[in-house]
């Protein structure tokens, strides 16, 4: 949160003047953002190796495939159009609930400024075509029960490392005012992902979102 406090910090400062020349708007995303598997494993049982690469379905039993990308995706961020046509913003969407890798858990995150053109901008819909560059997160760690007898157990989580690769985003959406701020607007998200492929099967991870926010100044 520290690292982008200075992007939150910069539309802080915008706001009055967003509010003067066009709009600033706030909003959450709920969606899904998928990749595929590397059809690798990580063996669960080696005190040399922890976490060790493996194949599924060879001889090795301890061997459990790592999984892929899905579920639910949370996001936030907020945007200021400079003039009708064009501005910018800040993305990020992230797994509220971590998913399964092989013997860990994981957890992906993106973070991304982008910029904004609105080639269709009405009183009730505008369209909006984004695209920005940023940070993808992997982060992993491992979950283990332990008990003394029968009187006490006691579960664990503790991280064992992150990933962190440049992201580039491409993005389009419908925003349909409700009311006069109020606004909702379903999204197409495409990130590609140079480097991915060390977590994942794939560097292009597509999804999509339906956002809800609020709009603030003039339109």
């Amino acid at each position: 949160m520290f690292r982008y406090l200075p992007v939150v910090s910069l539309f802080a400062l915008c706001l009055p003047f967003a509010a003067a020349q066009s709009a600033f708007d706030i909003n959450l995303g709920f969606g899904s953002l998928h990749d595929s598997s590397t059809g690798g494993g990580l063996d669960n049982s080696s005190a040399l190796v922890p976490f060790g690469t493996c194949t599924p379905g060879s001889t090795d039993t301890n061997c459990q495939a790592t999984g892929g990308l899905g579920g639910f995706f949370l996001g936030f961020g907020g945007d200021i159009m400079f003039t009708k046509h064009f501005g910018g913003g800040f993305q990020a969407n992230i797994q509220p609930a971590q998913g399964n890798y092989g013997p860990l858990q994981s957890r992906q995150a993106f973070y991304d400024v982008k910029g904004i053109y609105a080639p269709i901008n009405r009183k009730r819909a505008v369209l909006q075509l984004m695209g920005g560059i940023g940070e993808a997160r992997t982060s992993f760690s491992y979950t283990q029960s332990g008990c003394i007898g029968t009187a006490v157990c006691s579960t664990s989580t503790e991280p064992v490392g992150a990933a962190n690769h440049f992201d580039i985003n491409f993005s389009a959406g419908v925003q349909i005012f409700l009311t006069e701020h109020i606004f909702v607007r379903p999204q197409f998200d495409f990130h590609y992902v140079p480097g991915l492929t060390n977590q994942f099967g794939s560097d292009v991870v597509p999804g999509g979102s339906i956002w809800v926010g609020y709009n603030f100044g003039e339109r």
